[in-house]
């Protein structure tokens, strides 16, 4: 009986917990869509702007894949991809991401994978941005496109992970491929983006102990000069002579000339041309002043017009002239009275 009694009790114990408990709805630790102004990277002011943002939490760190705008007929979304690793208990159900080193076989997987279908060659040229070293590889597509692939490793100087700290680590990727723009401008946005997420802790710092300042500063014998560069410039020339003062000249008055209106010239008559003939009103006690005319080339023919020329006009005007062989006693003759 006791025995029946404890397992009776042992049920409706079980029962009465099972109607007490609550059920509850997790949901997988999966990527999932944030909102741009969360991203860890953000690309330089001017572009590429980002169109979205994926995260992944891990229970190390966090992935991000930040899409860019992309103008290219090439396959695939241009984006930057960041992982920061040494922040724990971020998501402890996702797992951690292990510790993986930039290396040559990785990389060319990793570029593969982003760029299909164009050769890329990797630069053997050191460069450095803010951050630290980084490396890329370009190619051009058959369509003409330029394409970079970027990868970069923010990891502080063994000299500095001491005393636990500077542990963390961020992975960047970088991948553009554009119509229009040169290798040179995609290149750029390696030099100027910007990373705006941090770690919790000093001991994840992935940059390492702060630079301090030049040496030079506060010490004799190191001048500093105002231009770009400082004392690395060359020195400033000691002493000047001052300039002249420039002479002021009055401004010259532009004096207006006013048109004056031509004169009316006088109308040129043309020239007459042989004797001039009397008018009707012409008498014997009237002095005629002869018009000069131009020499002929024949005086004979010119003077018996100027004869014929002084018939008419006598004969116009009404006065006769004798000839002379009508003077004297044969003026009365039958010849000279006609």
């Amino acid at each position: 009986m006791g025995l029946l009694r404890l397992i009776a009790l042992a049920g409706l114990a079980g029962l009465a917990a099972g109607c007490t408990s609550t059920g509850s709805v997790r949901q997988p630790s999966a990527a999932e869509t944030i909102a741009s102004e969360k991203a860890l990277v953000l690309p330089p002011p001017g572009g590429p702007s980002i169109v979205s943002v994926v995260e992944q939490k891990r229970g190390n760190g966090v992935d991000q894949s930040i899409s860019l705008f992309t103008s290219s007929s090439v396959p695939g979304q241009n984006f930057l991809k960041v992982q920061f690793l040494g922040a724990s208990g971020a998501n402890p159900g996702a797992g951690n991401a292990s510790y993986k080193m930039v290396s040559e076989s990785g990389t060319a997987r990793e570029m593969a994978a982003s760029v299909p279908g164009v050769r890329m060659a990797r630069s053997a040229t050191f460069l450095q941005n803010s951050y630290g070293p980084f490396g890329y590889a370009s190619g051009t597509s058959r369509s003409g496109d330029t394409c970079i692939y970027a990868w970069q490793q923010i990891r502080s100087r063994r000299s500095d992970q001491t005393q636990a700290r500077n542990f963390g680590m961020i992975q960047v990727r970088l991948r553009l491929c554009d119509a229009r723009a040169t290798e040179r401008q995609l290149l750029g946005v390696m030099y100027g983006y910007t990373v705006i997420g941090t770690f919790n802790g000093e001991i994840w710092n992935p940059f390492g102990m702060t630079q301090g300042a030049d040496q030079s500063l506060g010490r004799a014998g190191n001048p500093i000069y105002p231009d770009e560069g400082g004392y690395r410039n060359s020195p400033m020339p000691i002493g000047y002579e001052p300039a002249e003062e420039p002479v002021t000249r009055r401004p010259a008055v532009a004096r207006q000339t006013v048109a004056r209106p031509a004169a009316a010239e006088a109308p040129v008559l043309p020239q007459a041309v042989g004797p001039r003939v009397p008018g009707p009103d012409l008498s014997e006690n009237t002095q005629q002043t002869p018009m000069i005319a131009p020499a002929l080339s024949n005086p004979p023919v010119q003077q018996q017009a100027r004869q014929q020329a002084r018939q008419q006009a006598m004969t116009a005007s009404g006065v006769t002239v004798p000839s002379p062989d009508c003077i004297g006693t044969a003026a009365m003759t039958a010849a000279c009275q006609r």
